[in-house]
């Protein structure tokens, strides 16, 4: 067990290097660079000296490439990402720090309960296949979730939020409250979330139920279920402990991949309730070309990504006696 997770965690370390690698290639193949883009935005304001001082601040120097690459390691290592530009002379650090606690909150606390809602209700339903429920909710769930999602998003906002006034219309809380561990703050973050988070759900609920129905069914029909049940097990023992629990490896595989949505693809739900995570600080960063935070939230996201994955693994590993050997 423990030589099959090191292996796991070498391959991951030797992606996160080359992802590290590419965060700093690619700036430098590309014309032009960040400080000239903010010496350009002074139009003529700036004495030409600065661009060098500018360069150097991003990191952006004459000095060797392999110089160049050592430096940057050993800024990252420290923690340091470099300055924003759209929001200059704040480090990337604590701007993608800002928005990261906001993100998690949000898509994070969304994917595990569209995760845990939709393999419970995938699992009930292939249990109880044929019945009612089986017959009409994956439907109906795979209907919300074929609408695109910021049409589902911009629907809710306006019923909920605009016309019907239960629900708040942007950002995290409000504008009269400060960040501050209170009923009355949480109160207030919980209720901005809420249509945020529940469209989420909405969307992506049906594919966790779709898949581990799907699944489920399969192993259902395996010789070793039937030797559970001709064994005279309880339903419920044969349903959780050994359908259930081998029919969940595949969906605990996409959960891993899921993290990416978490901290990227969550870019959308941010942008529709200007909800001030890490999705909407990269559109900031992209309207604002700010190549140094869009580094640090690729960074950030592929980093978050291959250790989701890592534990994944383990987890699977747990589960499954046949990864152990």
């Amino acid at each position: 067990m423990i030589a099959y997770a090191l292996r796991r965690l070498g391959f991951y370390l030797l992606a996160a290097w080359v992802a590290v690698s590419l965060n700093f290639a690619i700036p430098r193949l590309m014309p032009g660079d960040p400080a000239a883009v903010i010496f350009g935005r002074f139009q003529g304001r700036l004495a030409p000296e600065a661009l060098d001082a500018l360069k150097a601040a991003f990191g952006l120097t004459d000095a060797p490439l392999l110089s160049q690459y050592v430096t940057y390691l050993r800024h990252l290592l420290s923690g340091d990402l470099g300055l924003s530009v759209a929001y200059f002379p704040s480090p990337v650090a604590e701007v993608i720090g800002t928005g990261l606690g906001w993100t998690v909150l949000l898509a994070g606390l969304s994917v595990c309960v569209s995760f845990t809602l939709g393999t419970l209700l995938g699992v009930y339903v292939a249990w109880r296949r044929g019945g009612w429920l089986d017959t009409a909710l994956p439907p109906l769930l795979a209907f919300l979730g074929s609408f695109p999602y910021f049409w589902l998003a911009m629907a809710a906002l306006w019923l909920f939020g605009f016309t019907l006034g239960w629900f708040p219309v942007r950002h995290a809380y409000g504008a009269d409250l400060e960040p501050a561990l209170t009923l009355a703050f949480i109160a207030d973050v919980l209720r901005h979330g809420a249509l945020p988070a529940a469209t989420i759900v909405l969307v992506t609920l049906g594919g966790w139920l779709s898949a581990m129905r799907t699944s489920m069914v399969t192993v259902l029909g395996s010789e070793a279920i039937l030797y559970a049940r001709a064994r005279g097990l309880a339903p419920r023992t044969v349903m959780l402990r050994y359908a259930a629990r081998n029919a969940l490896l595949p969906s605990v595989t996409s959960f891993g991949m899921a993290v990416g949505f978490v901290l990227g693809g969550s870019l959308l739900t941010e942008i529709v309730f200007a909800y001030p995570g890490q999705g909407y600080l990269l559109l900031q960063a992209v309207r604002n070309q700010d190549y140094p935070l869009m580094q640090g939230l690729f960074l950030a996201i592929t980093l978050a990504v291959l250790a989701a994955n890592w534990v994944v693994d383990l987890v699977a590993m747990a589960l499954d006696p046949r990864v152990r050997s």
